[in-house]
């Protein structure tokens, strides 16, 4: 294999076969490597190959960042929902779960765990990607030794619910959805007197969180509050972004009679500031 970029250290793009680029990653696999040089196939970890195109692209931008262990960590949980579940799933997963442990991870190691006051009702509804959710947990703490909430498992259930390409639960909420994510996304706009990198890795995860955030809004569904001092400690690090948060709010509640709890604002502040902070 010939390499075509360098992502890091860790990680790099290869030619694999005529028109194949693949990412390969292990620990020091890129170390003083350039382009056209071939790859030292003694410290290859772990190939990976995305034919989406979309997804081929935010998943390298995710490569550069995160921990070659998590992505494994990730693969391995991918490839067993294949299994368990025994359904088709879109290319995206591969980004959505990789940038999803990858956050979770950092957040448990600074002392904030988020509470999914809808874990049981997910656990009941889809036992089979809530077990894959938990299958997810142990690989984390075996392979990393992270240990992450339970609650955990149920975020991740969501994200193979929205990866499995014959699904069509909530199909009819679609336009609905849509309406509500472009209608924050213009608040948030309006708010910084600017535009937004539609093309950065930011942005889709904001995206991404508004399209479950929208949901929740339609069928009036809640998280449950979290700890009042965390919103306070969120609210005193990111102030700018947290009177965003409450403009959503305020919208929401006119618009929508959607009373935007603790835990929303919570998350929103933090999916606002990962989009806007170069602008700060």
């Amino acid at each position: 294999m010939l390499i075509t970029k360098v992502l890091n250290n860790n990680a790099l793009l290869a030619q694999k076969a005529p028109g194949q680029v693949v990412l390969v990653l292990g620990s020091g696999v890129a170390f003083q490597k350039r382009a056209g040089e071939a790859v030292d196939a003694t410290k290859v970890e772990k190939v990976l190959a995305l034919h989406d195109l979309d997804a081929w692209n935010r998943f390298t931008e995710l490569a550069i960042t995160v921990p070659a262990a998590e992505i494994t960590a990730a693969e391995k949980t991918i490839n067993f929902a294949k299994l368990k579940l025994g359904k088709k799933l879109n290319e995206i997963i591969y980004v959505d779960l990789t940038d999803h442990l990858h956050a979770a991870i950092e957040r448990h190691r600074t002392g904030i765990d988020i509470h999914n006051s809808l874990k049981w009702d997910i656990a009941r509804l889809y036992p089979d990607e809530y077990a894959v959710g938990q299958k997810a947990l142990q690989i984390v703490q075996r392979d990393l030794q992270v240990t992450l909430i339970e609650d955990e498992a149920a975020f991740i259930a969501l994200h193979f619910i929205n990866a499995e390409v014959d699904n069509s639960q909530h199909q009819n909420l679609a336009n609905q959805i849509v309406k509500i994510v472009k209608e924050i996304e213009q608040i948030v706009k309006d708010y910084y007197h600017t535009e937004l990198d539609d093309s950065s890795l930011g942005y889709y995860r904001f995206i991404t969180h508004l399209k479950f955030f929208a949901q929740r809004c339609l069928l009036k569904e809640h998280y449950d509050d979290e700890d009042e001092d965390l919103l306070k400690l969120i609210q005193q690090k990111y102030p700018k972004a947290a009177s965003c948060a409450q403009k959503i709010k305020l919208y929401m509640v006119n618009n929508y009679n959607y009373q935007i709890n603790n835990t929303e604002i919570v998350y929103l502040t933090v999916h606002i500031h990962r989009l806007v902070k170069n602008l700060n």
